[in-house]
């Protein structure tokens, strides 16, 4: 089984792929550790030594490769992955179940918020200032994150819900 997992930065794909993993007992893979773990990187140093198009030329060469040569996996996506080189085409493969891990706004702001030092991109940012740029991308990215096959709105639900509503669709 197949299983891939898209969604922007704090909508819990690592947190939702690794509890799902460990009920269906398919190992979890997180697009993000792959590529740092190939390029002995971190994700941060790669946008700054070669810039975002080597990593988006990167990102979508693993992706492609791990998708081929892999038959029983959850993969959490990062948050921009399909949005580049038609990585989103892949979300609608017969053989794949994907999944696209929606939060609003709001939502995205609280969680990131929280944890804004560990995410460079944001880490600059107010409250009101991550929530103007969580609109801004959310609006330029909804079309790929909604060519998945399901759609799982997270707003005000707890970890085992989401986790049973993925599980009904797979089950």
């Amino acid at each position: 089984m197949k299983i891939i997992l898209a969604g922007y930065m704090g909508s819990g794909k690592s947190t939702i792929g690794k509890i799902l993993s460990n009920f269906v007992r398919i190992p979890f893979y997180d697009l993000d550790e792959i590529i740092e773990k190939t390029e002995k990187k971190s994700i941060k140093s790669i946008f700054n030594d070669k810039g975002e198009i080597y990593f988006r030329k990167l990102e979508s060469q693993i992706f492609n490769q791990f998708i081929s040569e892999n038959d029983n996996f959850i993969l959490a996506l990062g948050g921009g992955t399909p949005c580049y080189a038609n990585n989103h085409l892949i979300l609608q493969n017969d053989d794949i179940n994907s999944f696209y891990l929606k939060a609003n706004v709001n939502t995205l702001t609280e969680r990131l918020i929280l944890e804004k030092e560990n995410r460079p991109l944001i880490s600059n940012f107010n409250k009101e200032e991550l929530n103007d740029y969580i609109r801004k991308h959310l609006f330029d990215r909804n079309h790929y994150y909604l060519q998945s096959k399901n759609i799982i709105t997270i707003d005000n639900k707890s970890i085992e819900e989401i986790k049973n509503e993925i599980l009904a669709i797979l089950f």
